[in-house]
């Protein structure tokens, strides 16, 4: 990590040492600027128990831009789109480079507690959202329990298991 500027060498250090609870920033070995991330379902959200999986990757520009983020785990928020992008204002307009990596992981992590429909990256998720609340959070939940890894715990051990396909609507769906 010697190489990379040292406010990012900061950063990744204490995102290892002192990773904020429910969240995990890893860099890739070939690239220190590209994270694997691990974001939990906080507790009474839809999302709860699920494990998501995210890329952040730091222009070369970083800090004066903001960190790219997506979500690689198939995810039913209308906050965040079939791709995986976020609709985030810390994420856009309204980034400082007093931000931090830790700032936007945590800021991703409350957005799973409080979708927010009235600034929607899926309009067909925030339309569902505002007409029907209930079904779109069991929706979310479904997502949530096909699409991610989930934690389960057997004699002590916590196992990770990840569902590949699923029948919704009589039909089988890949991931």
């Amino acid at each position: 990590m010697s190489s990379l500027p040292r406010r990012i060498f900061k950063e990744t250090q204490k995102l290892i040492t002192e990773p904020p609870p429910g969240i995990s920033a890893t860099p890739h070995e070939d690239n220190l600027r590209h994270f694997k991330v691990i974001i939990t379902g906080p507790a009474t959200s839809p999302y709860e128990n699920g494990i998501f999986n995210l890329e952040l990757f730091l222009p070369d520009n970083y800090p004066m831009v903001p960190p790219k983020v997506r979500f690689l785990t198939k995810i039913y928020h209308p906050n965040i789109d079939r791709l995986g992008r976020i609709c985030l204002d810390i994420l856009k307009d309204k980034w400082s480079p007093a931000l931090q990596i830790r700032t936007v992981l945590l800021s991703i992590q409350a957005l799973l507690s409080s979708p927010n429909p009235d600034d929607p990256l899926a309009n067909d998720v925030a339309e569902h959202w505002k007409k029907d609340e209930n079904g779109a959070i069991a929706k979310g939940k479904f997502f949530c329990r096909n699409f991610t890894h989930t934690e389960k715990h057997v004699n002590g051990h916590k196992l990770m298991q990840n569902k590949k396909t699923l029948l919704y609507n009589n039909k089988y769906v890949f991931i």
